[in-house]
């Protein structure tokens, strides 16, 4: 007896497949079969006479935690960001003292902040905490109309959105007062080149030099986040007339300036001091030993859920600015006598 051909298993519709097939993004197909708001009533029935043609049904598990209390508070991060690992492993461990679980949502590359969010909405989150957020504004709001959403180390004018956050500036003016304290003048900032918090970081060192009187010696490189931007930064600086200090955006930022520094032949803090931003787990290798100022992980975390506690309580959130510390280490000492 001839055998008959096996049927391959039929693929269950996804929202994705709705999505495309509306003509809409997965964001707002997501919105229109949650409910929430956000959708034109044009919209909204389109992705609903799509979806009941294409026979998809919402996954009973996520209508479940939809319809009870999850516990459960996302968390979007950036894969490339050391600081962001130190700042999750802390929510770990504030979320869990506080009754609450933790689901995580990278950002990388090949994967926008966007995508990051939607899962998170689709696993059911009571709240986001959303570390260094890049959305705009606009977009930030319309999580924040879905679930609180707490906008962690970064600041921004979204409305619905809270920001647990330290003193950017305060940060700054701490490393510029303590390079001053070892006798430097000529200080130059290497700043983020649009990152996060780059605008205030650069705005606080300008205030600081002009405060201590050094208005005339301010000089401010084009730099970036990341060791390369540091690095191509400072190498410029090197190869011209050296400062006696550099405060660069962040530890990474930091990081590249001590390789150019070296690749130049000289010594840091003998011939050049140099103070970074974060107090990251790079900062604190024995080889780097970087100055750095802290924006103590734990605590910020601890603030954020406790954020997002408060609002899912309907209460008004407190401690949502911290003081950040500068940490003195190796790579910042008295200012070298120039001839």
């Amino acid at each position: 007896m001839r055998r008959q051909p096996e049927r391959a298993p039929t693929r269950r519709t996804t929202l994705a497949d709705v999505a495309a097939a509306a003509g809409v993004s997965r964001a707002l197909a997501s919105i229109v079969m949650r409910g929430a708001e956000g959708a034109g009533e044009v919209t909204r029935r389109r992705v609903l006479e799509v979806a009941r043609e294409l026979g998809y049904r919402p996954d009973s598990r996520a209508r479940l935690l939809r319809s009870s209390r999850t516990r459960l508070l996302g968390v979007t991060f950036t894969l490339s960001e050391p600081f962001h690992g130190e700042v999750v492993e802390s929510i770990y461990a504030a979320a869990e003292a506080a009754g609450f679980d933790v689901v995580l949502s990278a950002v990388g590359t090949h994967r926008p902040e966007s995508r990051a969010v939607e899962s998170l909405l689709d696993a059911g989150v009571e709240a986001a905490l959303m570390i260094s957020p890049s959305s705009a504004p606009h977009e930030l709001a319309g999580y924040a109309r879905q679930v609180p959403v707490v906008s962690l180390l970064s600041p921004t004018s979204a409305e619905g959105v809270d920001v647990v956050r330290s003193d950017d500036g305060a940060g700054v003016r701490a490393a510029v007062e303590h390079l001053v304290s070892l006798g430097h003048r000529n200080i130059v900032h290497i700043d983020g080149a649009g990152a996060v918090a780059a605008d205030e970081r650069t705005a606080a060192y300008r205030t600081a030099m002009q405060e201590y009187g050094l208005a005339a010696d301010i000089r401010v490189l084009h730099g970036g986040a990341h060791e390369e931007d540091g690095l191509r930064a400072a190498g410029k600086l090197v190869a011209g007339s050296i400062p006696d200090a550099v405060v660069a955006f962040n530890d990474r930022c930091a990081l590249g300036v001590l390789e150019a520094v070296r690749r130049a032949g000289l010594n840091v803090p003998e011939d050049l001091s140099v103070a970074g931003y974060d107090d990251s787990q790079l900062s604190r290798l024995s080889h780097v030993q970087l100055t750095s100022v802290s924006q103590d992980a734990p605590r910020l975390a601890a603030a954020a859920v406790a954020c997002a506690a408060a609002r899912l309580a309907s209460e008004e959130p407190t401690g949502l600015v911290h003081q950040p510390q500068l940490v003195v280490r190796n790579t910042t000492g008295p200012a070298p006598a120039r001839v």
